[in-house]
Parts: structure tokens; sequence; C-alpha cells
């Protein structure tokens, strides 16, 4: 939190959404010549996950880190569960997985469990803390040493330890990392069940299709800086149209053109639709196709992917750079 901000920060609890699980504005961190984030600001809602996104140095893990008291910023305001991110208070309702973490080796997994409960000052009866266990798929494996477990089920009881003391609001830095197939599918389980008990996710990873998935906001990070950010609604509204067609003159490549950007590739058309358009314009574009003598062999509606469109962003910003 910036220095001396109290009364801008009371004027900012007052304006403050209900809804915001996370609020923050103006985040700027520099480790000498080098800056890590650059006026970030985005908001979570209760109920709600939001996906960080965005390539390997982008400034995701430190305002991660910044939101939690772990790194100090240099600039900009922040609040979690409508108080100050400074007040411990906010803290104590908030579950955290680190992208990075290691447990002690000689302790059991209900050991675990047991010491972050009393760390965190939270009473949670011991059935709790077993069920706990349970919902990431360690429940036979309670009373195991962490020295004995995978990397996957340390990553399980990381995820444990983030949500045992019944948080409002988890932090996850790259949950799936080391878990397998089934792993990763458990733990989108787990997020869309959070999001159904109103607790807010702020999701930082690199599996965009697990992001596509769970998350209603996404929040692009590119060199510190927001490249973008909205629901998925907003960011993935461009519908693609492709035909796979025989026999296109000159006129039917132009009202092929006329409907949208137009990419060939020999007899396949690739057509980016406006969002605007309404649901009539694919089939009177085979109409009038057909009309033109075109031999219409296939129709396929698509939207594009988050993928796709995150690297669109991503190679915009950066061609923007070179020019």
């Amino acid at each position: 939190m910036s220095t001396g901000a109290s009364v801008e920060t009371a004027d900012l609890l007052a304006d403050l959404p209900p809804s915001a699980a996370v609020w923050c504005s103006g985040l700027r961190k520099r480790y000498r010549r080098q800056t890590a984030v650059d006026g970030v600001s985005f908001t979570v809602g209760r109920g709600k996950v939001v996906g960080l996104l965005g390539p390997n140095g982008a400034g995701k893990t430190t305002v991660i880190k910044m939101l939690l008291g772990l790194v100090r910023p240099d600039a900009g305001d922040m609040l979690l569960l409508g108080r100050p991110a400074r007040d411990p208070r906010a803290r104590a309702r908030v579950g955290y997985l680190p992208e990075l973490f290691r447990y002690q080796p000689w302790l059991t997994a209900a050991e675990v469990l047991a010491l972050h409960v009393r760390l965190a000052g939270v009473a949670v009866p011991p059935e709790e803390q077993r069920e706990c266990l349970g919902v990431v798929g360690l429940a036979d494996r309670a009373g195991d040493r962490v020295a004995g477990f995978s990397k996957g089920m340390q990553q399980r009881l990381g995820l444990a330890v983030a949500l045992v003391t019944r948080p409002e609001l988890v932090v996850l830095d790259e949950p799936t990392s080391a878990l397998d197939p089934i792993g990763r599918v458990d733990v989108r389980d787990l997020l869309l069940a959070l999001k159904a008990r109103g607790v807010a996710v702020l999701l930082n990873s690199h599996l965009i299709g697990e992001v596509e998935r769970v998350c209603d906001r996404v929040v692009i990070l590119d060199k510190g800086r927001v490249a973008a950010a909205g629901s998925l609604a907003e960011l993935l509204g461009r519908r693609e149209l492709r035909l796979r067609l025989d026999g296109v003159s000159a006129d039917a490549e132009r009202r092929l053109a006329a409907a949208g950007q137009l990419i060939r590739d020999g007899t396949t058309f690739t057509i980016a639709l406006p969002a605007d358009q309404d649901e009539t314009v694919v089939p009177e574009l085979v109409a009038d196709l057909v009309a033109l003598g075109v031999r219409v062999h296939a129709v396929e509606p698509a939207r594009i992917s988050l993928e796709e469109w995150l690297l669109d962003i991503l190679r915009a910003g950066h061609e923007g750079e070179r020019s």
C-alpha cells in the first residue's frame, strides 16, 4: 500500500463495491533498473474466478505477492475483502498457494494442516481438517510423512493448506503445475465448487485451457502492464466461419470478403465475423455463394480460443515495440 494514504484509502473503501474481494489500482514495483509491475489495476468480485495470464516475467507473481504483503509496492492502492491489504484481518481470510513451496518432510499431511491452522489462529476442528484432505484426494495419506510424497501429492497438500481455514478469497499461483490430467480435472472441479460457495479465486496459470473452463474474467499482463482485461464473453466475442469451397469466382470472393476479414488457404476460406452480426449472416452468405455458382462442401462456425486471442494480444504488443 502506498505510504501515507490512510485518508485516500478511507475514501476508496466508501466507494468500493460490496462485491469486490480484490481491488487494486496503479500497482507499481521496480527492482533497481527493471520495472516488474507498471500501473496494474483490476478487480476480483466475490464468488468470481479471475485468471492472471501472460508470458514468463510479465509480473503476475509480483502482483500476487504485493496483494498478500510479501512484496512492498512502490505505488498503488490495494484492498482485500473490503479492508486495506496491509490489514492482518483481511489477510486472515485469504488462502494462498504459492508457486514454489516446501513443507517439513518429517511432518505428516495431517500435521502440516494442523500447523497452518495454528499459525492462522483459526479454529478448525480436526474432523474438518481431515475432510479438507479428502477434498484434495489425500484422505488415505493423512498419516503419511511429506518426505514420501510425490510432487503431485505435495501440490494437493498445498491446495489443502490454502483451503483449510475456510477462506473467502483463494489465491492460487500455478496450482496444477505438478499434477497429472486427473489432478487437473480435480482442481477444476474444486475451483467451480469454491465459486458456487461464493469464494473468490485469483488464479495464475499457464494452462490456458483450464483458465478458459473456470474463469469468469481474465487479466492479461505483458511486461508488467495490463495488456487486456475483461470477461471471456467480451474478449472472445469474435466468431469465425470456415468454409471449404470449389468454383470460387472473383465475385464470390468479393462476397466472402464483404462478410468479414477473409483468409484464403487453397479451397479453405476463414472469415472473422464481427461480434455484432446477427444469426442470419451465415445462411444468407451460403445462399449468395450458391447463387454465384460456388460448390459448398463444408461450413464450420467456431469461436476464437482464449489461446489464439492471448497470442494475438501479445504479438500485437511486441510488434508495436519494434515499429
